[in-house]
């Protein structure tokens, strides 16, 4: 059943067409992620779809009794009223009665007639069988980390915050069609993994923009890509798509060389006897044209060029001693050591408030400890990729924001070049260097970011959530650039591909104060969380239960279990094994990763991956059992 459909739809955005006569459509159970690169009109057709933005031309329908969702980029609200008051303005019945109920809650118990009303709310609640929406509804205010803001005025909040209550109010809605605009942005790895658990089990019909790829393809059924303006429809996950895409790509590829060919033949042809083409065969001439039309199409499309220096790194890169940080009744880092090593690439994750941005902050001496030292080595060069986007200049052309940290810039190579030519390598054609920063799309603005850093040639890179905004393509070349990265590496990123493809070490922020250091990327991290919990529900035995009772010191010793030989042998070999599974898993990861395009060995690779990761599982249950004896 068609639930939404919009037909020859065109939108032109400061002059540039995004789309031009598309037809776009949304049948009930269909999970759809759009794809594209930056700039080419993913967020303007979400709006339109969700009835935001008006198209230039054509007309979108909605099937009557059919409510659509949408969590834009930039939500809009009743800016002078309260969180509470926004989120829960529905005209859903049963919403309306949750929120008197939870409003009611918050008031003074002396208000007048406070009981009755109370007790005639409860009684209604029963009547509409609202107890589990009001159930539902404080999970999602809880997991969002918006229960405190219920009574602060919009205007006065965040971008994240608002991100956040414009997600709740949607979620609470529960459209028959959710539509989302990048919903992990500002988001924990935690609170992204429940929102993709909820996504998955509440909502039937899904239109989606991510940069997750793991979101992408956990929610997804089917891919639609514009690309130059066509879209591309795939039925399957992004998995399927990225296979079917490159099958495509060769056909095209294998098409415009067959059709150069030709062209080189035709041209001799035409050229030939110029004074006779008047004579020969008109059709010839009129089919060497749509050659030529198909030769000279490009294929691909244009991708990021990093090829960025990186200042010479010292022996000694920076060591953080007995650092400590708080606020009034908030406690973030306590007593946390750690020396800064070549090759580290570092992930930091850790609930929203928890101090992440704090430590960069501290690190890079924007910000100073209550106790401690951060002791940076002369030769570190820190480039500090932000979140926020405030320190561009809105009213200034991209060329002037290049051209005021440098007229020319060293490459890798050694090559000096041109700014115009680096922020051709950044994606950004010449006709557009001349454009406003306030006409930038949230993508484009990302890279220009980035530019900024990488500009000045750092040798230890800070990135605090880089992944936001970027588009699929982008992120790879830069993800790319990052493995290959010769300096210090510290990334602070809810995306949990981003992570894992990335990072050999974790600061965990666990709140209170604590931050956990941990060997390994997010998945291995996740699965260690695991493990402790399965370690912690383990029920006791006759004999635990019998340890527990007072003994003598004597007695204690000589009831302890001791490993035998034959287990310090099993433990010694399990360290290597356990090595040797993890170069293997990264491996196949690296292959995963290389854009394999035949199904088969893309399929055994996957089979492969699976009884790694379960070997590894069950390997390092085992050699936490034994530690347990060392």
């Amino acid at each position: 059943m068609n639930f939404v459909s919009s037909e020859n739809i065109s939108k032109t955005y400061a002059d540039k067409p995004l789309f031009e006569n598309l037809n776009f459509g949304i049948n009930q159970g269909e999970r759809i992620g759009l794809i594209g690169v930056n700039g080419c009109g993913k967020s303007s057709l979400l709006k339109i779809i969700a009835s935001a933005e008006k198209p230039d031309t054509g007309f979108v329908s909605v099937r009557k009794g059919i409510t659509v969702g949408y969590l834009g980029q930039n939500p809009v609200f009743e800016e002078e009223k309260t969180v509470y008051d926004n989120i829960f303005s529905s005209s859903n019945a049963v919403i309306h009665l949750v929120k008197q109920y939870e409003g009611h809650l918050h008031k003074d118990q002396n208000t007048p007639n406070y009981h009755e009303i109370f007790q005639d709310l409860m009684e209604k609640m029963t009547e509409m069988d609202a107890w589990n929406m009001e159930q539902q509804v404080q999970e999602i205010i809880s997991r969002l980390g918006i229960e405190h803001l219920s009574h602060k005025i919009v205007r006065q909040l965040s971008g994240g915050q608002r991100k956040r209550i414009a997600m709740a109010k949607v979620l609470i809605e529960q459209p028959d069609v959710l539509i989302l605009d990048e919903p992990t942005n500002h988001l924990d790895m935690e609170t992204v993994e429940w929102l993709e658990n909820l996504v998955d089990s509440k909502f039937q019909t899904v239109l989606l923009v991510t940069h997750d790829r793991y979101f992408l393809d956990n929610l997804t059924n089917k891919i639609v890509e514009i690309d130059k303006g066509q879209v591309y429809r795939y039925d399957g996950n992004y998995a399927y798509y990225l296979e079917k895409k490159s099958e495509r790509e060769e056909i095209k590829g294998a098409e415009i060389d067959k059709a150069k060919n030709l062209m080189r033949k035709e041209l001799d042809w035409i050229r030939r006897q110029p004074k006779a083409r008047g004579t020969k065969a008109k059709y010839r001439v009129d089919a060497f044209e749509d050659i030529k039309a198909t030769a000279t199409q490009k294929t691909g499309s244009a991708q990021l060029d990093l090829q960025i220096k990186t200042t010479r790194q010292g022996g000694k890169i920076g060591e953080i001693k007995k650092l400590y940080k708080s606020y009034p009744d908030l406690k973030l880092i306590e007593n946390f050591s750690y020396v800064f090593k070549k090759g580290d690439k570092i992930g930091i994750i850790g609930k929203n408030g928890t101090g992440k941005s704090t430590f960069l902050n501290l690190l890079t001496g924007a910000d100073k400890p209550d106790k401690g030292e951060i002791d940076i080595g002369e030769t570190t060069a820190f480039g500090y990729y932000k979140q926020e986007d405030g320190f561009l200049d809105v009213e200034k052309r991209l060329i002037e924001v290049v051209k005021e940290i440098a007229e020319y810039i060293e490459l890798a190579n050694g090559q000096k070049i041109s700014a115009s030519s680096f922020l051709t390598m950044f994606m950004f054609a010449p006709a557009d260097q001349y454009k406003f920063v306030s006409k930038l799309s949230g993508g484009e603005r990302k890279r220009l970011q980035l530019l900024k850093v990488l500009i000045k040639n750092p040798n230890f890179l800070i990135l605090d959530e880089p992944t936001n905004d970027l588009d699929i393509g982008t992120l790879n070349v830069l993800e790319e650039f990052l493995e290959n990265f010769g300096g210090t590496l510290v990334i602070v990123s809810h995306d949990r591909y981003f992570m894992d493809r990335l990072v050999n070490h974790l600061f965990v922020f666990e709140g209170d104060g604590k931050v956990r250091d941990f060997s390994g990327n997010y998945s291995e991290y996740r699965i260690a969380l695991e493990n402790e919990k399965l370690n912690l529900k383990q029920p006791e035995t006759k004999a635990e239960n019998k340890e527990l009772e007072p003994k003598s010191p004597n007695e204690s010793v000589s009831n302890s279990k001791k490993m035998s030989f034959k287990e310090k042998f099993e433990y010694e070999n399990l360290e290597k094994e356990l090595a040797d599974l993890e170069f293997k898993k990264a491996n196949l990861l690296d292959k995963m990763n290389s854009g394999i395009s035949n199904h088969e060995e893309l399929l055994k690779i996957s089979d492969e991956m699976k009884i790694t990761v379960e070997m590894l599982d069950e390997k390092s249950l085992r050699w936490l059992e034994l530690s347990e004896m060392v």
